[in-house]
């Protein structure tokens, strides 16, 4: 595998990435800059160990992992999208304070990197990949931080002038994510 093809499959593997730190910007009042960093960090991080744990574990769990990721992707995805649109339609007080919230961020990290995992399994059987394993989960890494960092800021800008809709637009695009990953995998 080229360099070139690396790239090209880190910047597909963080594209989910990137939405879905558009979308949790989106939400986020009380968003800073420096919010944008742990996108970066969960984002990147899971995108960079996935495609490691799958490298390591080869063809051992691939059968499993390949038969239900799109499944675990739809369900998580699905729930945190739709309890974003019930809690902005059903607005409390608060809302306005609404800080970062880490776990939520774990968990969407987690759910958009479960195809990086298979990618991973793939590497294990490749012989001539040009920056070797250490190398093609640092670049993955990278361009998953760097994209989801970036649409954190883009999210928040554009949330800024949507208010509580944001709210219901980054939900919708959770549930169409996780719907479109679930169509990608069972009609492939």
């Amino acid at each position: 595998m080229t360099f070139t093809e690396l790239f090209m499959i880190a910047v597909g593997l963080s594209m989910d990435a990137f939405a879905v730190s558009v979308s949790q910007a989106l939400t986020c009042p009380n968003f800073k800059r420096t919010d944008a960093f742990k996108f970066g960090i969960f984002f990147g991080g899971f995108q960079a160990l996935m495609p490691l744990l799958g490298w390591l574990f080869g063809t051992l769990f691939s059968k499993y992992v390949v038969a239900i990721d799109h499944w675990v992707a739809f369900v998580l995805l699905g729930y945190i999208g739709i309890k974003m649109i019930l809690d902005a339609t059903v607005l409390k007080d608060d809302e306005d304070t609404k800080e970062l919230d880490l776990k939520l961020l774990l968990v969407l990290a987690f759910a958009t990197s479960i195809d990086a995992l298979a990618v991973g399994v793939s590497f294990a059987f490749m012989k001539d990949m040009a920056t070797g394993i250490a190398g093609s989960v640092l670049t993955i890494g990278i361009i998953t931080f760097v994209l989801s960092a970036l649409g954190a800021l883009m999210g928040k800008k554009i949330g800024t002038s949507l208010g509580n809709k944001a709210q219901i637009i980054g939900g919708a695009i959770l549930v169409i994510m996780g719907t479109n990953i679930l169509f990608q995998h069972l009609f492939a």
